[in-house]
């Protein structure tokens, strides 16, 4: 039964059913409290803007992490492909501007692979530094450069051209069309649908592609074991031939260059521009994604997600918020019923006081305050994390020096 269980295909049919299981729970709260804002196709659009930049961060991160070397630096990566995307947008076309700031990205990922790899750094000051060099390089380019472009500033170039966006004339109509008649969960996947094929911008497309093709390359390939390696224990895979610095090189300037388009991003999709400070902290918050996720592109991908989804609908609809309460107290009670279930009694109690917790904050109040609202993505940042920590288990050498030839 365990070997059934570890099947790609049960696997695929177990995400089905949460999802649709998660999906029924969503539109329970919908028509519960009358917020049908919680799963309108708009909500859901600007969710998957949300949470792209998201994920890149934290499919880098599972790049370089899978190798061995944590990669905090995220952030820094981030800014510096949101002016890179920004600069070569403004000179070359939006396409151009991505693989600028997949460049600029892998600029900071390569200093943060000398740093940890051949120099032996701690990954965390490196990571560290690469966050502040990322953030001052990115501010005095713009001051230097943008001032004198039409449309820039000291801190800012705006009016950039976006990736096209996809319309499936006929399929699209229809979709909003039943989404509108709010009905059962039907509405919600309608919703749904409608949001992957109305004006989707073709750069949202290709990040949940690489999402695919990363997955696909890590586990299974021989390139991707051979990486994977390096993160388990690099000392075996050096006995076996293993090039381990090279391997933690390119996986870390792969990671630098995928946060470096989830900067581009930013600057191309989720706005018109490039701004100093725009990427608010997503590095981090994508970092968490990849540890909720178990360092498995899956579970990253619900992880970026849940924290897209809390971030667009703060921005869409502060009062869904409210409705909201309602929600993460049920999910918290369904947790509980988990871990009771699977034997874990005591965090079973802790999670289930909190989902009372919550449904009695719902019931008591008409509203959350408004501070709280703005605090929503990184409160539930938190929460997930603190939730997750039980079951992850990271790459046993993530973080850890290596200096060739320690194999002996």
């Amino acid at each position: 039964m365990s070997t059934i269980m570890k099947t790609p295909t049960t696997r695929l049919s177990l995400w089905f059913w949460l999802t649709l299981a998660g999906i029924a729970i969503v539109s329970f709260v919908r028509v519960v409290t009358s917020s049908n804002d919680l799963t309108s196709p708009g909500t859901i659009r600007a969710a998957v803007i949300a949470t792209c930049p998201i994920l890149l961060a934290a499919l880098g991160g599972l790049w370089a992490e899978r190798a061995g070397v944590v990669n905090i630096g995220l952030e820094g990566q981030m800014i510096l492909g949101s002016w890179g995307g920004a600069f070569f947008t403004y000179h070359y076309g939006p396409w151009i501007g991505i693989l600028g700031a997949a460049l600029f990205g892998l600029i900071g990922g390569l200093l943060h692979a000398v740093a940890t790899v051949t120099f032996g750094v701690d990954h965390i000051v490196s990571g560290v530094a690469i966050n502040l060099i990322g953030a001052g390089a990115a501010k005095y380019l713009a001051e230097a450069i943008f001032k004198d472009y039409e449309g820039g500033g000291p801190s800012q170039l705006i009016g950039l051209d976006a990736p096209p966006n996809i319309t499936i004339p006929g399929i699209s109509d229809a979709a909003l069309d039943i989404a509108g008649k709010h009905w059962f969960v039907v509405s919600d996947i309608a919703a749904v649908i409608a949001a992957a094929t109305t004006r989707i911008n073709s750069l949202t497309v290709l990040v949940f592609v690489l999402v695919v093709v990363s997955g696909w390359i890590l586990w299974r390939t021989s390139f991707g074991l051979r990486l994977r390696s390096c993160g388990e224990n690099p000392q075996a895979a050096e006995t076996l031939g293993i090039d381990v610095y090279r391997y933690k090189y390119i996986a870390v300037m792969i990671s630098g260059a995928l946060a470096g388009i989830g900067g581009g991003f930013l600057a191309l999709v989720s706005s018109s521009g490039f701004s100093d400070g725009q990427t608010g902290g997503r590095g981090y918050i994508g970092l968490a994604a990849m540890i909720f996720g178990n360092w498995r592109p899956g579970g990253l991908l619900a992880g970026s997600l849940t924290f897209g989804y809390t971030d667009s609908l703060r921005l869409r609809d502060s009062e869904a918020i409210h409705a909201l309460l309602l929600l993460a107290g049920i999910g918290f009670l369904a947790f509980a019923i988990y871990r009771a279930w699977r034997g874990q009694r005591r965090g079973a109690v802790g999670v289930g006081v909190a989902g009372l917790l919550l449904l009695a904050w719902f019931l008591a109040t008409d509203s959350v305050p408004r501070d709280f609202t703005s605090m929503t993505p990184y409160v539930t940042t938190l929460v997930v994390l603190a939730l997750g920590t039980q079951r992850l288990r990271m790459p046993a050498a993530d973080g850890k020096p290596y200096k060739r030839g320690s194999a002996g």
